[in-house]
């Protein structure tokens, strides 16, 4: 069995976070849990303490692209799940995270389907859930997923993987994992980069994880400031001509009003 840390990444005081905790607690098959930081709290060394798991702060101003490199390098594994801290982990994601490089010992990144608490309430089969996995389709041909253009193949029309539910090999990426610009398409912009290098793409279409929907997260600011859609027409014309990708924004932005409802949005 490889070894796997969960990095839970922790930003202020989250009402969710404990939550999230525990179900890493509650894997069948655990991981080593990380707390990592840049806003160091009496409530987040309260978590710590209480989970009994180590709390590891960032110096520095707040940054997502530097947060999530700090607990990627702070994790001592083999694979890495980089944690968000408002969702929840289904008891079997460690599970099958193990099954996959059982089976695929080449991969360089697993995710899964999730399913999403907005308003409280979970939601499975929206609208936006079916477009993602309509867009993995391509990653469901497991024996070609270690071919680029099968990787990239699942990226060309807006990005379908949960990023949360994304399981790293440490031993075959690069350091730093996260190098983009971006703020909103960090994501979306790391895994085109590494649909690109060696490595098989695998993605369990069961919901592994419970992705929360709520208006104190990242992506509200980025809609207000209009920087979702800066960035991500900037994606489409990294792999689209200029007309082709103000075209499929203009679908792609009716996404959105999925999310708007509930007050907010969070980053992926």
């Amino acid at each position: 069995m490889l070894s796997h840390t969960f990095a839970v990444c922790a930003y202020k005081d989250s009402p969710y976070l404990e939550a999230c905790i525990r179900s890493l607690k509650r894997q069948t098959v655990p991981g080593n849990i990380i707390l990592c930081t840049s806003t160091p709290s009496l409530y987040l060394e309260a978590m710590a303490q209480k989970y009994n798991i180590p709390l590891l702060v960032r110096q520095g101003e707040s940054d997502i692209l530097e947060d999530w490199n700090f607990a990627y390098q702070q994790a001592d594994a083999h694979l890495v799940t980089i944690v968000h801290q408002d969702d929840e982990y289904h008891r079997d994601y460690g599970k099958y995270v193990q099954r996959c490089w059982e089976k695929y010992p080449d991969t360089s990144v697993f995710s899964s389907d999730c399913v999403v608490r907005k308003n409280g309430k979970l939601e499975t089969g929206g609208v936006v859930q079916q477009v993602k996995k309509l867009l993995r389709l391509p990653l469901r041909f497991k024996s070609l997923s270690c071919k680029s253009w099968i990787k990239q193949a699942a990226l060309v029309m807006g990005n379908p993987i949960i990023c949360p539910s994304c399981t790293y090999n440490k031993e075959i990426l690069e350091m730093p994992l996260f190098r983009s610009s971006y703020k909103f398409a960090l994501d979306w912009d790391t895994m085109w980069r590494l649909a690109k290098l060696p490595g098989r793409f695998v993605c369990e279409e069961k919901p592994l994880i419970c992705y929360r929907i709520h208006s104190g997260a990242t992506t509200t600011a980025c809609i207000q400031n209009h920087r979702r859609y800066e960035e991500e027409l900037a994606m489409y014309q990294k792999i689209w001509p200029k007309p082709a990708a103000r075209m499929l924004m203009v679908f792609y932005q009716k996404a959105y009003g999925a999310y708007e409802s509930c007050g907010g949005y969070k980053k992926e």
